[in-house]
């Protein structure tokens, strides 16, 4: 067999690195696409604090709120998933669960409609990644 007759190997492999900035990675461009159709749609992603201000959340909340609980709990499972496996099933139906619960602070806000709707996919987004990349790396682990 000559060089062209044989097919390549693949070269990727999922580690728990990679499964944790994949999946933030992933979230974190989808979630800021996502933003992008908001403001397009009218969205203009301000709240009133507690002290009656205005604040904006993005993009640097949108950013923030991806990155920080999605890396921190991931990081936790994948290295729990060192010495028991099965935690990275448990991991994705907390984080599922917890990503979903928490739309109930963006829906109780008094942001405008464009902005609840995208707010709300995004945590959407997360628990979607979370779960594809947690489970991907359980059927790799186990």
């Amino acid at each position: 067999m000559t060089a062209i007759d044989t097919a390549a190997p693949s070269t990727f492999r999922l580690t728990r690195t990679t499964a944790v900035l994949g999946a933030v990675a992933v979230s974190l461009f989808g979630n800021l696409v996502l933003w992008l159709v908001g403001m397009a749609a009218g969205g203009d992603f301000t709240m009133t604090d507690p002290e009656g201000v205005r604040a904006s959340v993005a993009p640097g909340g949108v950013v923030l709120m991806t990155v920080a609980p999605l890396a921190v709990g991931m990081t936790a499972a994948v290295l729990l998933s060192k010495l028991w496996a099965p935690i990275l099933r448990v991991a994705a139906v907390f984080g599922a669960l917890a990503s979903l619960g928490t739309i109930a602070g963006t829906l109780s806000a008094d942001f405008d409609g464009p902005s609840t709707v995208t707010l709300s996919l995004m945590h959407v987004v997360i628990a979607a990644v979370l779960v594809i990349a947690l489970e991907a790396l359980y059927r790799r682990v186990r």
